[in-house]
């Protein structure tokens, strides 16, 4: 074969190389990028098989058309990949950071033999993206360090803490050894959105709650005689029962339940309320709203509790 007929059968070679170096890479990043979230340990160990074959594949295929440089670079990725293998082991971010790294050498190896780039771009990202740990015993452990500081000085009455607890309990159960920080901090994060979004909903109904109340109190309003704008404030108190069963406010529960079945009662004509009903109705209607209003704000309090034992 002239030197020439060579040349053209390497170039060939490289090619279809570079073609699935590109497809390895790809299935080696999307591996990686769902092992950093913390998967169960089945899925962990099945994620770290796939980055271990991709990275072997690369360097076995580069060794085979002389491409010594993305050999080593690959095969050197192995103990790499294997510090983050084990899903039982002890994982810190530094490990997937060495990773990430490691796969960048490949990138620039495969760059400079090729001719071709490989985005290293996607490997930086990954190691800036890495989302914050904390080994699952050691969560447990201030969660409940943190607890029984609540339960000493009865500062808490929402008892968030415990329904963490027993969040981060059942990580342990399935085996999951490391905690997504960033995930927890989501979860806060959405449980204030949606208490703060209960309490901001009830604040908009009160005023048209209690103008019914007052119309039916002074008799303004005979129940009877506007169905219909009765019949929409029981759907009114219907939709807030609802919202708080949702961010499950429990007293707020049972308050609007409450009043729900005192308006369809009205509403229906089953009894002849007084006036002074009406006016304990008014009174328990503003004191369920201090009430909610309470909850919200110790919700508030023991998140930042729990948020202090988080790692940044």
């Amino acid at each position: 074969m002239s030197v020439e007929t060579e040349d053209e059968f390497q170039k060939d070679l490289i090619a279809v190389f570079v073609q699935e170096a590109q497809e390895w890479l790809q299935q080696i990043h999307v591996a990686l990028d769902e092992l950093q979230q913390g998967p169960p340990p089945d899925r962990h160990l099945k994620l770290a098989q796939t980055i271990k074959a991709g990275v072997a594949n690369l360097g076995g295929s580069a060794a085979m058309i002389s491409l010594s440089d993305v050999e080593r670079a690959s095969f050197s990725t192995l103990p790499f990949i294997e510090a983050v293998q084990d899903p039982a082991a002890k994982i810190s971010a530094n490990d997937f950071i060495a990773l990430c790294k490691q796969l960048g050498h490949i990138h620039a190896a495969l760059t400079r033999a090729t001719g071709v780039t490989f985005d290293a771009e996607s490997t930086t990202a990954c190691a800036e993206s890495l989302p914050v740990t904390i080994l699952t015993s050691n969560l447990l452990a201030a969660l409940h360090g943190l607890q029984e500081r609540q339960v000493k000085s009865g500062s808490f009455h929402r008892n968030l803490i415990q329904t963490v607890i027993a969040q981060v309990e059942e990580l342990m159960k399935n085996g999951i050894g490391q905690c997504n920080v960033t995930s927890l901090r989501e979860l806060l994060d959405r449980l204030a959105a949606g208490e703060e979004g209960f309490l901001q909903f009830v604040l908009q109904q009160l005023p048209s709650l209690t103008d019914e109340l007052g119309r039916l109190k002074n008799g303004v309003e005979a129940p009877g005689r506007s169905p219909e704008r009765l019949q929409a404030v029981v759907e009114q108190v219907s939709q807030l029962w609802s919202a708080a069963q949702q961010v499950n406010a429990t007293q707020a529960m049972t308050f609007f339940m409450g009043l729900h079945s005192f308006l369809t009662v009205v509403m229906q004509q089953r009894v002849v309320v007084a006036a002074k009903k009406y006016e304990a109705v008014e009174s328990r209607l503003f004191e369920s709203m201090k009430t909610i209003q309470g909850w919200v704000e110790t919700g508030r309090v023991e998140r930042t509790a729990i948020g202090s034992v988080l790692p940044n």
